[in-house]
């Protein structure tokens, strides 16, 4: 037993020497220039970072953007996966969820682009139907400054993820827990939140919390969909980086690293108390 335990130890090594070396090293390079100023050790560019207008809009820009299509995703894909978990539990109609999933983002990026823009698919059906009279009377839905196309694609695109990571609760959910209730005289609103919401919830944080980390840092979506003003974190970071100022620079390593240790924090919180929750559920513990 105990060479066995040793031999699992030996398995982790490649997987812990890529981390070290390939996003462990870039993080610390990071984190070292965030703080570092002509040689010193600084916290200046932090101040410097929260004086930018044009970081505390790109926040706020993105935490909003972030937080609806986060919310949106999780809401749509628990009422595919409540209405429709019988049939889900079948491989050919499980197939249609997996299929959406190979597709990267930046092709469902570009066919939102295609569908919504102003001369696109769905502008030229409202012309031949005779709803528009022009192209220019078609909504911006898509390069606008209030991020609806970023919000359409990463619904459309993480719905699906949503729903698979929900189908498995569903699936080994116990139809008496929602039978007891009805029998005593719960609605479908009360048998829902006793006898199925304790055992999505760990999930449905769990998925959001994955969502929220991986929209909130996104590049590509953001810089197809996006506008100059104003801007997802990662394109301000990445115009910082690339800017012709070296002045700039120090600004895009700390505001990634500032994102980056906030995520860690949220994420850690989220998984702590999501754990502690299912321990209370298998103990048979409502609080």
């Amino acid at each position: 037993m105990k060479w066995q335990r040793v031999n699992n130890t030996f398995l982790l090594i490649p997987a812990l020497l890529f981390f070290i070396f390939i996003p462990g090293l870039g993080i610390v390079l990071a984190l070292l220039e965030s703080v570092r100023s002509e040689g010193n050790i600084t916290l200046g560019h932090y101040v410097d970072l929260f004086e930018e207008k044009r970081f505390m809009t790109s926040f706020l820009f993105s935490l909003t953007v972030t937080s609806i299509s986060t919310i949106l995703s999780l809401c749509i894909g628990l009422g595919i996966v409540k209405s429709f978990s019988p049939l889900l539990k079948e491989n050919k109609h499980k197939l249609l969820v997996w299929i959406p999933m190979l597709v990267p983002h930046f092709v469902w990026a570009y066919l939102v682009y295609l569908l919504f823009n102003q001369s696109g698919f769905f502008s030229n059906v409202f012309g031949l139907a005779g709803w528009i009279d022009d192209r220019s009377q078609f909504p911006t839905l898509v390069q606008d400054r209030n991020g609806i196309g970023i919000i359409l694609t990463y619904v459309w695109k993480e719905v699906p993820f949503v729903t698979l990571m929900l189908l498995p609760v569903y699936t080994t959910l116990s139809k008496s827990y929602k039978e007891i209730a009805s029998l005593l005289g719960a609605g479908s609103y009360k048998a829902f939140w006793v006898a199925e919401w304790p055992f999505i919830f760990p999930v449905l944080v769990e998925t959001g919390a994955i969502l929220f980390a991986f929209i909130f840092t996104a590049f590509e979506v953001p810089q197809l969909l996006g506008v100059t003003s104003p801007q997802m974190l990662a394109i301000l970071a990445y115009d910082w980086f690339y800017s012709g100022s070296w002045s700039d620079r120090p600004l895009a390593f700390t505001s990634l690293v500032l994102v980056g240790l906030g995520i860690g924090v949220v994420m850690w919180l989220l998984i702590y108390f999501t754990n502690k929750k299912r321990m209370h559920i298998t103990k048979g513990i409502r609080n």
